[in-house]
């Protein structure tokens, strides 16, 4: 679940901000290797079923950030700053507070709207393509009302299927040398655009819509994280994983409750033994992910951005009802998902941060004239 139902996404982020496809497929190698060996870590030492994930948020803010001044390096720069304040918040207690201060609406509002522009992929595929796309969303479909949890992965399979097929209706064939694990070293370079443009709204999502919700995952399963350990862990590692292209790496929620849940076994003391295997799995993923960065690089037209999509929906589903549940925020909320979805950048810097600015601003305002009147 944490790697097939939003590799595609990650490939897609990262190519957004200027990476080429080597660089790209030795992020997904960075990012897969980097929260395997996390959830490792985290589980040896603490005996507690913590997994780590790579932010599908953050690389789904990506695809809508496109390239910033300086290009793929200055994004590498943004990657270890991210990392860095990752790691701040665990030595600064105080810097968590202020991130978890930050109103779940307003936040919830700005990832429904980045969500959006990749969730339309699946619309715009099947107007460019049906006969590619239309078999993967009928897949889809049935998976999601049979066995839900394996609709996204299921989705990718049939979209190996017809990449497949189109490989052989188009005698075209994957280079041997593209099949084989590398790694693309990029040297960081640190930009004004590239931290504000990318680093900051990188770190904002990674943090308000996967560790605190991680958090709120386990806690509610009974096990209580250590937020400094997990923070200084994955924050290191995101420094780590920067300059061989991975964006981040952060709490898991969703595959969390798999490894933290009553699946993984009744005896609630050894539950950290699932997450040790399921980040032993992601690391032989990793090795593997330069063929399945090539596999999606060779996908006909639309096929890639509606698997994208359909992995996406459930998130912006639950984003949306989040963004809208408290009816006093529902207008900065709207206005948050409306600066979002845009897609705009002002002074290269990021739709996403602008909509966090308007979002907070407006609530701020409508909120003390509340108070006022």
């Amino acid at each position: 679940m944490g790697f097939t139902s939003a590799f595609v996404v990650v490939l897609q982020g990262l190519a957004a901000v200027g990476a080429s496809p080597d660089e790209a497929a030795s992020g997904l190698l960075a990012v897969t290797i980097g929260m395997g060996l996390a959830s490792i870590v985290l589980a040896l030492s603490t005996r507690l079923p913590i997994t780590v994930a790579w932010s599908t948020p953050g690389a789904a803010l990506l695809v809508s950030t496109g390239v910033v001044d300086g290009g793929w390096p200055a994004a590498v720069g943004a990657f270890v700053v991210t990392g860095v304040l990752v790691l701040l918040t665990g030595l600064v207690p105080r810097l968590g507070r202020v991130i978890a201060a930050i109103p779940t609406s307003i936040a919830q509002a700005m990832l429904a709207g980045v969500l959006l522009q990749l969730c339309l992929g699946v619309v715009t595929g099947l107007a460019a393509n049906p006969l590619a796309v239309a078999p993967v969303v009928l897949v889809w479909i049935v998976a999601l009302r049979l066995a839900p949890r394996w609709a996204a992965p299921l989705a990718f399979v049939a979209a190996a299927v017809v990449i497949a097929v189109h490989l052989v209706s188009s005698g075209a064939a994957p280079a041997a040398s593209s099949l084989v694990p590398h790694v693309a070293l990029t040297t960081p370079t640190f930009t004004l655009a590239g931290v504000v443009g990318i680093a900051v709204p990188l770190f904002l999502v990674t943090m308000a819509s996967q560790n605190v919700p991680g958090v709120a995952v386990m806690r509610g399963l009974g096990f209580e994280v250590p937020w400094r350990r997990s923070m200084l862990v994955t924050g290191a590692g995101t420094v780590l994983a920067a300059p061989l292209g991975g964006h981040a790496i952060n709490l898991a929620a969703i595959s969390a409750a798999l490894a933290a849940g009553p699946d993984a076994g009744e005896d609630r003391s050894r539950r950290w033994l699932a997450s040790v295997s399921s980040g032993t799995l992601l690391v032989v993923l990793g090795i593997g992910s330069s063929a399945l960065a090539t596999l999606v690089g060779l996908a006909p037209e639309g096929v890639v951005a509606a698997v994208a999509g359909l992995a996406l929906l459930g998130t912006l589903a639950s984003s949306l009802h989040a963004a809208l549940d408290d009816a006093a925020d529902r207008i900065p909320a709207v206005a948050a998902f409306a600066v979002a979805a845009s897609g705009i950048a002002v002074a290269g810097v990021s739709a996403a941060f602008w909509a966090l600015v308007v979002g907070i601003l407006l609530r701020a305002v409508l909120h003390g004239l509340k108070r006022a009147g």
